[in-house]
């Protein structure tokens, strides 16, 4: 009863708000454009679309859900709901069979049937209870896999520090992914030694596992890097906290450790460019050149003495490695230094299109493309 007095639904009009924002200073390749899709999404981070088109967004900050509604399938949305506010970093969401999952810091609850209830939600159902509290680098990407586990990562409580077995953060969970099978309860490591992922996705051809990890901070500006890595076996090491982009020694925590013994990533990125979400184009509008392609979401630096990220990224595949890695939307990071959007997570949605969220101009954009 409490959680249903919590409950907002409010009716924003962003036509406003939409025609603010400098879309003209973003470059795409030739014959890619970029529009707003819905504005006024507060702190715009994930999305999960609806067996029926309704787009729903999770939040970071402002700890609210989102119901984005393109009625008329025109490529624009005509409302954006708060429907649920108050929750505790609700960054991560994902739709299965009709319920909607989303990740607080310490547990996975459930809306069952959606579609049908946004309007006027329930008190949501706990599927997942007692993970870490920490919420430093607690808020979470989730998804359900080609194995149908539901896939659950939890940072490192800290910019570096030992987490399993360490003197002040003894859990480990802590620096890792984790996948859960919620029909029988039962929990496996998809990898450990990560630092902190906030996106991940599974290649639509191998259905292997692909994620990204933020690289630790307070090491100077060009390292270590951030990176990408790919699930090769699940339950291995990838190097947090003792190696970083599988050769960077940690200063602190490196002492008797061999490189050899960790995960190298399939990708290195410049330091500090905060890679969030990743995503495989799976759609049919873009080239053919294009598809299952591997984007990526560089939200940008916060603590670099010159700015870095801030862009989309496009990283090409061949023989299952990365062999290109080219920007795709750039523009949110000016030459003064200044910025005014924040890409986070991707989305194809049925007609090809790709939707990017921002956490920070606080819309979500539609990428579209015509010959």
């Amino acid at each position: 009863m409490i959680l249903r007095r919590l409950i907002l639904l409010s009716f924003i009009s962003f036509q406003g708000i939409a025609d603010t924002l400098p879309l003209e200073k973003l470059t795409l390749p030739a014959g890619f454009k970029i529009d707003i899709y819905a504005s006024d999404v507060k702190n715009a981070r994930q999305m999960a679309l609806s067996e029926n088109g309704i787009l729903f967004v999770g939040s970071r900050d402002s700890g609210v859900l989102s119901a984005v509604i393109d009625k008329d399938q025109d490529g624009k949305a005509e409302e954006v709901l708060t429907i649920a506010k108050d929750l505790t970093m609700p960054s991560g969401l994902a739709i299965k069979d009709g319920d909607l999952y989303v990740a607080e810091v310490s547990r996975i609850i459930k809306y069952p049937n959606i579609e049908n209830t946004f309007r006027d939600l329930p008190a949501p159902e706990v599927v997942i209870d007692g993970l870490p509290d920490k919420k430093h680098h607690g808020w979470k990407y989730i998804d359900f896999g080609p194995d149908d586990w539901l896939y659950v990562p939890v940072g490192a409580p800290c910019n570096i520090c030992q987490t399993n077995g360490g003197k002040n953060f003894d859990n480990p969970e802590f620096a890792s992914i984790l996948k859960f099978n919620l029909k029988t309860k039962e929990r496996v490591w998809v990898a450990k030694g990560v630092r902190n992922s906030v996106g991940f996705d599974w290649h639509p051809q191998t259905k292997q596992m692909w994620f990204s990890d933020n690289g630790r901070d307070m090491m100077g500006d060009d390292i270590p890097p951030c990176e990408i890595n790919r699930v090769d076996e699940e339950g291995g090491h990838y190097g947090y906290p003792y190696y970083h982009g599988g050769t960077v020694q940690d200063p602190e925590f490196s002492e008797g450790k061999k490189a050899a013994d960790y995960i190298a990533p399939a990708f290195n990125l410049a330091a500090h460019v905060a890679p969030l979400g990743i995503h495989f184009y799976h759609g049919n509008m873009f080239p053919a050149s294009v598809k299952n392609s591997l984007f990526v979401a560089e939200h940008g630096s916060w603590n670099r003495s010159k700015k870095s990220g801030y862009k989309v990224m496009r990283a090409v595949l061949k023989d299952n490695e990365i062999v290109d890695y080219q920007p795709f939307i750039e523009g949110w990071l000016q030459a003064d230094e200044t910025s005014w959007g924040r890409p986070v997570a991707l989305l194809t949605m049925p007609d090809g299109s790709l939707l990017v969220s921002d956490d920070f101009a606080n819309v979500i954009y539609r990428v579209t493309y015509q010959k």
